[in-house]
């Protein structure tokens, strides 16, 4: 099972309409919460510490960190819709692997 850290500014509004929208688009994939991925909700100042446990991590405020080692995605898209289908895309590479 893929974990997938869901960042924002505080870790409670946005992250989680992202997390909400991720849920819904990967389960009209055929993908299951607690199955196939795992979303963990949290704040942009605590993903560097939670990285080690997680296969990616989606923020949905500006994040720059070279310290972490897994891939970050701007989850920006999916509070506006647009370009929101190429993170789902991208999420969904790494939850099929």
């Amino acid at each position: 099972m893929k974990k997938i850290i869901v960042a924002c500014g505080a870790g409670v509004v946005t992250s989680t309409t992202a997390m909400n929208k991720i849920k819904e688009e990967l389960s009209d994939r055929g993908y299951t919460e607690g199955t196939d991925y795992k979303l963990i909700q949290t704040s942009v100042q605590s993903v560097p510490s939670m990285a080690d446990e997680a296969d990616m991590a989606i923020t949905t405020t500006q994040y720059d960190n070279d310290e972490i080692k897994i891939p970050v995605l701007n989850g920006l898209p999916l509070l506006t819709g647009i370009g929101a289908d190429e993170v789902i895309d991208q999420i969904e590479e790494l939850v099929k692997e």
